[in-house]
């Protein structure tokens, strides 16, 4: 299979030879993203596991997989495909140990709306919203459509794609008159619409590490950016100033730490992940999306977070994917 980067290392990590197997790019709009991210990753890992290697995701990758001599697999594919169980899925029929969240959970939580309803049942606090398809706005009439959103919401409110991540198509709307504009957007990244109610507040990311009761919450980054917190601003160095740790005070980082700790429970994620919130004005905090492959470029909120603690993050990867090794010797 042609691979993006290829680079056989040796470490002096103590134990017996690994090839850990990093897949990133795709086909999504989030490609480019992917592939820095496991670039990062790939860099960070050659410092501890003995061969790292880096490939596309293309029509070689299951004899790559059945024939390549694995140890464990890091899906880094940012988008529908790696991120909505689906990739998730192909590594478990093929049998291969792999980083992250099991297929079951992986669509639960890609789903924006889905994953609402089941933090809702858990007591976890989001902000209120309501789903849209595409073809109700065809049958029902746009503009009636929109005046309903406004008047069960207020201004302002966020319009973002129910699957997708990297801030693809959302959009924060203060005037009437741009929401048509704001739907619009949304629907070049899907067909169906989440539109929740704006929390004004104190906006950070929280990365856990770790399975169930072994998950750990690593310090909280804070983004404050000059506009939206968009594609743009997420991946291109200068419009976000980042805090790291958040400039929090002890309760409202207990009360994001428990909540992100909740969410990652609840949703029975694996390995790591990045909750992303709003600690509204009364302290509360809001959760505004969930994230199983959390970007790991040089702008990323999981490695600022890490850092941040004091880790090392060729020994904290490793012990990731020591962790997905060791699940899958025990299958």
């Amino acid at each position: 299979m042609p691979s993006i980067s290829r680079h056989p290392t040796s470490s002096e990590h103590e134990g017996t030879f690994m090839h850990a197997l990093i897949l990133a790019g795709g086909l999504s709009h989030e490609r480019d993203v992917s592939i820095r991210s496991g670039r990062r990753v790939m860099e960070a890992l050659r410092t501890t596991v003995d061969k790292v290697t880096m490939v596309d995701v293309d029509t070689e990758l299951i004899p790559t997989l059945r024939h390549g001599d694995i140890d464990v697999v890091w899906p880094l594919v940012h988008g529908a495909t790696g991120e909505d169980g689906s990739l998730q899925a192909l590594l478990e029929l093929v049998g291969v140990p792999f980083v992250g969240t099991a297929s079951p959970s992986a669509r639960v939580a890609w789903n924006k709306a889905v994953s609402k309803a089941v933090m809702a049942r858990s007591g976890i606090s989001t902000p209120d919203h309501v789903t849209l398809p595409q073809s109700l706005f065809r049958e029902v009439g746009a503009e009636q459509v929109l005046d309903t959103v406004v008047a069960r919401f207020g201004l302002p409110v966020v319009v973002k794609p129910v699957r997708g991540g990297s801030a693809l198509g959302v959009s924060i709307v203060h005037d009437r008159g741009d929401l048509a504009r704001a739907m619009v957007h949304c629907f070049a990244y899907g067909d169906t619409a989440l539109v929740e109610k704006h929390i004004p507040g104190t906006e950070v990311a929280m990365s856990v590490l770790g399975t169930g009761d072994d998950a750990r919450v690593l310090p909280a980054v804070e983004t404050v950016t000059d506009g939206a917190y968009d594609y743009d601003a997420r991946y291109n160095p200068g419009r976000v100033e980042y805090f790291a740790p958040a400039r929090l005070t002890e309760s409202q980082a207990a009360e994001a730490a428990t909540t992100a700790l909740a969410v990652h429970r609840s949703m029975d994620l694996r390995d790591l992940s990045r909750i992303d919130l709003i600690l509204d004005e009364t302290g509360v905090a809001q959760v505004i999306d969930i994230n199983i492959t959390p970007g790991m470029t040089e702008t990323s909120l999981f490695p600022q977070a890490a850092e941040a603690a004091g880790l090392d993050l060729g020994r904290v990867y490793r012990e990731v994917v020591d962790t997905a090794a060791a699940r899958g010797a025990t299958r």
